[in-house]
């Protein structure tokens, strides 16, 4: 009894998020907002990239905003803050993932009038978020080539369920000693409509083609 019950809970709380999260959609869809959902690990480089989006966007004469989740802490929140964009920062304290409850409540006090894309740095994990849409236009999922080269076929879940791959830090592919080649092959079979783009965010490499893919 207590295993359905656990069960039941588990169902029921999918379906909120799945309704928040549509919720979410339609306020995004009626600002006039297109919103994009980061997932990565630690240390693979979202910060980096969602900066580096940032300022070819402004130059673009676009209104970029950033809502950035972690465990605690500030310190994403501060390098978004930096580029003179409005930006909120959420803390899930023990939660490993960001849920759309969380963005709907974020969003209270976030003037979506003042932007036209709406970056969500989700919390540093592969595995938690997979199951919480927020809503978003895209789920973009960002490894880097120091995580190894088996990182998409231990975490198949969530690379099935995301529009873009991005494989970055490719600079150092070399250094680490990972062969890019076996990403892709297990990208291609995990997730076969999944678009898989290369980058090495610390040059600004692959930025152009990630925002162009982002905008089709």
């Amino acid at each position: 009894m207590h295993k359905t019950v656990d069960i039941k809970l588990g169902a029921d709380i999918l379906e909120v998020n799945k309704e928040l999260a549509a919720r979410n959609k339609r306020r995004f869809n009626d600002a006039n907002v297109k919103v994009f959902d980061f997932l990565g690990a630690i240390g693979s480089g979202k910060t980096l990239i969602i900066e580096g989006l940032i300022e070819l966007l402004k130059a673009k004469g676009q209104r970029p905003g950033v809502i950035a989740g972690d465990v605690s802490g500030n310190d994403d929140y501060l390098r978004f803050m930096a580029h003179d964009i409005p930006v909120a920062n959420i803390n899930t304290n023990k939660d490993c993932h960001l849920d759309a409850h969380l963005i709907d409540h974020t969003l209270e006090d976030f003037d979506l009038s003042s932007i036209d894309v709406l970056f969500i740095e989700n919390v540093g994990n592969l595995v938690c978020p997979a199951d919480f849409p927020l809503g978003t236009d895209k789920r973009i999922v960002i490894i880097s080539v120091t995580e190894g080269d088996d990182m998409v076929r231990k975490h198949p879940v969530i690379f099935g369920l995301s529009d873009i791959l991005v494989i970055n830090k490719i600079d150092l592919a070399k250094v680490v000693e990972v062969d890019i080649k076996v990403i892709e092959a297990d990208a291609k079979k995990v997730a076969p409509h999944t678009k898989l783009l290369k980058t090495d965010a610390k040059h600004k490499v692959g930025l152009d083609e990630l925002l162009k893919e982002m905008e089709t």
